[in-house]
């Protein structure tokens, strides 16, 4: 447990300075700095067709222009980073004669990192080009966490004071005056330039750094051949596969995106070559989420907000990975004997269960053990944080996951205590709850769906496990998908045209509602009266709200895939002590 706790440490120590210097970033605080990152915004701007207004200021949009502009750009980026993988083969940086990708595989790899899930169907190593790996892979790892980030920062200016765009007499980007009502959340290509270039970019620059001085490597020169130890007869050379890895490693921990240059992701020595480094890739997965949770209260001016965001996901956090490590600590006999099947010997059974625990915990999905040898109830623990997804989450997109799980919990509390649900002043009534009801409900109609005509009709699933295992295999890939993790049980053969084409439409149905629908319900809410808040006002920033709001996600989401989970790694575990 020394190093959970060291960990855990590491990222609040850390994360509280950068959440208030993300916090500062995406409100547009004037810095120090802000000719030196002006050279490279101001071309960025121009290119995108962003307009100023005479005090500098970005033209606001309303949240049907954010969105537009949010789901415009991932088209646009998406048929490219698309085209370039089909294409590979005929572009440069390509020393080791990479073929072109089969189109639902190139479309499968491109949907997964266009939506930051990083679900890998192929092997990085064999599959891709330097230049497919450092533009199309490593781009989106870089912008697409940025996204997410853009979109919980208009909700939370929704739902703290967005200012009235009729108003204020603004005119949006696109060009004409909004309706009545409408609130000014931000510019969506300034908001995911600043994050970008103030933030990303440079900590996955010192991560590099970190992690090249640890034996990651770094070129652009093709890999060196080497002669197996047990060459026999008509044994040739193996290839050792190389390149600008660090940098994709860096951004794939930091960006809770998880899409490892290898194969085997973090498992790799390559990729993950010691003890330092291991620690400083474990701790990435959870440092921006940390910070974005210590973000809140700088940026809304509700600091105790913060407390009941960061108190709940760490509660939640503590409980899943003290789990983990003492499931992944003893067999299913109740011995004391650490289960290493399909770990790396270097880390040992603690260090590969306490990154399995984070690293489901966010929508990062990296992996420095096999998921699939993991003991049945650590594979259950970690199904149930990608249901949650909520507990750290995604950047951005776990903090609007647990604004959804926020609003339905005062909407029930207010319910039960006699009082009108409202947050902060505004009254949650009919059009919102439903809204977020199907939110909740599309998770389980899409991942249970899914699942079960996988099962049903096995001749086109290829999964390898007849028993409770393959159900597990089964439940997690979706499970994976939905949330925007990427890890799996990899016993399948999941590269086919049913795996590909089925997983794309789960990615998307699991990316884009989860992080719209939140910011219309927050565009709604800022469009009420404010009440100003008195003693009969339900207080959500309270430890007692705090714990019934854990209590209902665990309602609505271990509750509600009982069965599955009871049918998979419950079943699994109990056939195994059994035996």
């Amino acid at each position: 447990m020394t190093e959970a706790v060291l960990i855990f440490a590491l990222a609040i120590v850390l994360g509280w300075p950068l959440g208030r210097y993300l916090a500062a970033v995406m409100r547009g605080t004037p810095m120090r700095i802000d000719r030196v990152f002006g050279f490279i915004e101001k071309p960025l701007y121009a290119l995108l067709g962003v307009r100023f207004d005479a005090n500098g200021h970005a033209r606001g949009m309303s949240w049907r222009g954010y969105a537009s502009a949010f789901l415009v750009s991932n088209l646009f980026v998406g048929l490219i980073v698309w085209g370039q993988f089909m294409t590979q083969a005929w572009l440069p940086l390509n020393p080791d004669a990479v073929p072109n990708m089969r189109w639902d595989l190139a479309l499968h790899t491109m949907v997964s990192f266009l939506t930051n899930t990083n679900q890998q169907h192929y092997s990085g190593q064999a599959q891709l080009s330097y230049l497919s790996q450092m533009v199309g892979i490593v781009g989106l790892q870089v912008v697409t966490p940025m996204m997410g980030l853009a979109l919980v920062v208009a909700t939370l200016r929704a739902l703290f004071g967005g200012r009235d765009l009729r108003a204020a007499g603004a005119k949006t980007e696109e060009g004409h005056r909004e309706v009545s009502g409408d609130v000014d959340v931000g510019n969506y290509f300034v908001d995911v330039v600043r994050a970008t270039v103030r933030f990303m970019l440079p900590i996955c620059l010192v991560w590099s750094v970190l992690l090249a001085s640890q034996g990651v490597p770094a070129t652009l020169q093709g890999g060196p051949s080497a002669v197996p130890v047990d060459t026999g007869v008509g044994m040739k050379e193996q290839k050792i596969p190389l390149g600008p890895v660090a940098p994709m490693v860096a951004v794939k921990q930091l960006g809770t995106n998880g899409g490892g240059w290898y194969g085997p992701n973090s498992a790799v020595p390559l990729e993950n070559p010691t003890p330092l480094s291991n620690l400083l890739e474990t701790l990435a997965i959870i440092l921006i989420p940390v910070a974005v949770a210590f973000m809140v209260g700088p940026f809304t001016g509700r600091r105790k907000f913060t407390t009941l965001v960061f108190g709940s996901m760490l509660l939640m956090s503590v409980l899943s990975t003290s789990i983990a490590i003492w499931s992944e600590g003893h067999s299913a006999t109740s011995t004391d004997i650490a289960l290493m099947e399909g770990k790396e010997t270097r880390f040992g059974a603690d260090a590969s269960a306490l990154w399995a625990a984070v690293t489901t915990q966010t929508s990062n999905g990296s992996v420095n053990a096999m998921h699939d040898s993991l003991s049945p109830l650590t594979g259950g623990v970690a199904m149930v944080d990608m249901l949650v997804n909520a507990i750290w989450g995604g950047i951005g997109c776990g903090l609007q996951q647990f604004i959804v799980y926020l609003l339905l919990s005062v909407f029930l509390a207010g319910l039960m205590t006699g009082r009108t649900p409202e947050l902060f002043g505004r009254k949650i009534e009919a059009p919102e709850v439903r809204l977020l009801a199907l939110l909740i409900l599309l998770q389980p109609l899409v991942v249970l769906g899914f699942t079960a005509v996988t099962l049903a009709i096995p001749s086109i699933t290829g999964n390898s496990n007849p028993g409770f295992h393959g159900i597990s295999q089964v439940f997690y890939e979706y499970t994976s998908a939905f949330a925007n993790n990427g890890s799996g049980f990899e016993g399948l053969g999941d590269n086919t045209y049913w795996w590909n084409l089925s997983c794309v439409a789960v990615l998307l149905l699991g990316r884009y509602p989860a992080l719209i629908v939140p910011l219309i319900v927050a565009a709604k809410l800022a469009r009420k009266r404010q009440a100003p808040e008195s003693a009969g006002s339900l207080h959500i920033e309270t430890p007692t709200f705090a714990l019934t709001l854990v209590a209902v996600i665990a309602i609505l989401t271990v509750l509600q895939f009982m069965p599955a989970l009871v049918l998979g790694p419950v079943a699994d575990h109990l056939s195994l002590a059994v035996h």
